[in-house]
């Protein structure tokens, strides 16, 4: 187990020196390697269309928060959940070959490996009436109702507004910690 860590870390590095990210990232932000799922589970379509999974017990918790979320007359919608290591490569390349640079890109893009969406516990979520991954999201019911209860389910909100992180303010990302 601490050798295929190991290998990953390594796989991670390469692909950061691929794509221009700073060698001190994680340290100069106080990140830990996020893992990936091995085994993600679906979830249905997210709010594209698309179909989404996350880890088997993260998944669980996520149907009972939903489903006590619509008790109180509240609807979260999956915008998007796990997300593959190769496939948050492909986000931070696409933003790259846009012209943009690694430094704006990594304040609103959080690094391949170091993104809790690989480990298929984090959920970017929003309502009815309000657009995806906007801070805005911050303002409906089901903000209010997530701040109150997500952490009966065992979420939390991990991308804070003055987060330490030095991303920017995601009150649409929450993330399955048990």
């Amino acid at each position: 187990m601490e050798e295929d860590y190991s290998n990953y870390a390594r796989a991670i590095t390469d692909l950061h020196a691929q794509l221009g990210i700073p060698a001190d990232y994680a340290s100069q932000f106080g990140l830990d390697l996020c893992p990936e799922c091995g085994q993600p589970v679906p979830i249905g379509q997210d709010v594209f269309g698309r179909e989404q999974a996350m880890a088997p017990q993260a998944a669980n918790a996520w149907f009972a928060m939903r489903d006590d979320a619509a008790a109180d007359d509240i609807a979260l919608l999956v915008v998007s959940a796990y997300r593959a290591l190769a496939y948050q490569a492909g986000i931070i390349q696409g933003k790259l070959d846009k012209g943009q640079t690694i430094e704006d890109i990594l304040k609103v893009s959080a690094a391949p490996g170091y993104s809790e969406p690989h480990s298929g516990r984090a959920l970017d979520l929003t309502t009815p009436g309000f657009e995806p991954l906007e801070e805005e999201f911050e303002n409906s019911p089901a903000f209010a109702w997530l701040t109150e209860n997500a952490a009966r389910h065992g979420f939390r909100m991990s991308v804070p507004r003055n987060n330490p992180f030095g991303v920017a303010y995601e009150p649409w990302h929450w993330c399955w910690v048990g």
